[in-house]
């Protein structure tokens, strides 16, 4: 439930972002060609990034976690080589 939240909410913040970049000031469109196509281009991206951002987020907290275990592992060797040298 609170991953469809996140998922819903992130996929909104890119649409609504997408959207601001995709209309100028004076109202007009650049990189496409109108409205309709500003909304699909922007929802569909949304909907991608939706989908994709549990991919993203457990990327991230796997290469922390490993980098964590790491710096563990790390210590753990210096310790017993300074036991070792007394």
């Amino acid at each position: 439930m609170l991953q469809r939240f996140f998922g819903v909410s992130i996929g909104a913040i890119i649409t609504f972002l997408l959207l601001e970049f995709f209309i100028k000031g004076d109202g007009s469109f650049w990189l496409v060609g109108d409205a309709t196509q500003a909304y699909i281009w922007a929802a569909i991206i949304g909907a991608v990034a939706s989908f994709f951002w549990p991919i993203v987020i457990a990327w991230f907290l796997i290469r922390r976690r490993k980098a964590r275990r790491d710096n563990q592992i790390q210590s753990e060797v210096e310790r017993q080589m300074a036991e070792q040298q007394k």
